[in-house]
């Protein structure tokens, strides 16, 4: 819920300070293909059987996406990104301190109903696939470093998971400027062997973008 009202605020605020476009330059109707890229902040919620506290860390987003009009107000908007994920771990073992991260690389396909009120504004929700690529973990204290680099071959780990989000997209001319707040619905362990720590990741996105679009 909060992160409903935080981007619902966002956007009341754009739309407010963003004046309304003429004919010429209203592409609501128009087919888009674009391309962008930004980062993850990223963290995880709803651990279970798991003792730790767990810090954001930042990750990778890229990848393409399409604007299918729906009439003048409304659309569909896909997206195919890589998209890093993942969590920083720290506390005490045997007298001394440790940190553990996370690194979760995904291929992240979501599929957002789009409203357009005005020209430069989109309001984005909807459901979202996720597919695992691959795990990086690495532990660190005073006294040994270790990484484990995993790509879940013959792991129980859910690779294929379900999630949700909610965003706002502000366009200028071509340049599209994205926020997003994304969560899985499904937990990560599979079917439920897994020895994994189990939780659910959450993260906010940011990116850069650029759309082509058909009207001259």
């Amino acid at each position: 819920m909060k992160k409903l009202i935080l981007l619902t605020a966002i956007a009341f605020f754009i739309s407010g300070n963003v004046n309304a476009q003429d004919d010429a330059t209203d592409h609501r109707e128009d087919f888009h293909f674009g391309l962008k890229i930004g980062t993850n902040y990223s963290n995880v919620y709803d651990t279970e059987g798991e003792n730790f506290n767990a810090d954001a860390k930042l990750g990778l987003a890229m990848g393409a996406f399409l604007t299918l009009p729906l009439g003048k107000y409304f659309g569909i908007q896909p997206e195919f990104l890589y998209s890093q994920k993942g969590f920083r771990a720290t506390g005490t073992l045997l007298g001394g301190p440790y940190s553990f991260t996370r690194t979760t690389s995904h291929i992240d396909v979501p599929f957002f109903l789009a409203i357009k009120p005005i020209e430069s504004l989109t309001l984005l929700i909807g459901p979202q696939y996720s597919y695992l690529i691959s795990q990086k973990d690495e532990y660190r204290d005073n006294l040994i470093t270790t990484a484990q680099e995993t790509e879940f071959e013959n792991d129980d780990i859910r690779k294929n998971m379900l999630c949700f989000g909610i965003g706002v997209d502000l366009n200028i001319k071509n340049v599209v400027l994205g926020a997003r707040s994304n969560w899985d619905v499904q937990k990560n362990n599979g079917d439920g062997t897994s020895t994994t720590p189990r939780y659910k990741n959450v993260w906010y996105q940011f990116t850069f973008g650029y759309r082509f679009t058909n009207k001259q």
